[in-house]
């Protein structure tokens, strides 16, 4: 990343000095080069979003709204697949999908369905 790409991301009001804006441009460089694929887009722009955070706002302010996002994620997985394999039991069983066609629609692996069913 160029200095100027990571300004334009900042945009005029970052509230950086020089150092911090350099020690940022080090960090977005290492950051690409650890999620280096086309498909990891969002994880560079989570882990760019979190380094420049850690210096501009306090870091338990940060840390702990980094943590509640990821709690809230991992219930909302949990939720997600208690429904789905309510639905596997339900679709699956009323012969209105096969268990592939299910685990096609549900974009999950078919031997998860098979183990929501007690097939394994």
């Amino acid at each position: 990343m160029q200095q100027y790409e990571l300004e334009a991301w900042l945009g005029n009001d970052h509230g950086l000095n020089e150092d911090e804006l350099a020690e940022l441009l080090d960090e977005a460089n290492e950051i690409e080069a650890r999620y280096p694929d086309a498909d990891d887009q969002a994880e560079r722009d989570a882990a760019l979003s979190a380094a420049y955070r850690l210096k501009t706002e306090p870091v338990e302010d940060v840390l702990a709204d980094y943590g509640k996002q990821r709690t809230d994620a991992r219930t909302a997985g949990l939720i997600a697949s208690a429904a789905l394999q309510q639905a596997a039991r339900t679709v699956v069983a009323d012969g209105k999908l096969s268990e592939a066609g299910f685990a096609r629609v549900a974009t999950v692996d078919r031997m998860s369905v098979r183990k929501w069913l007690g097939k394994q």
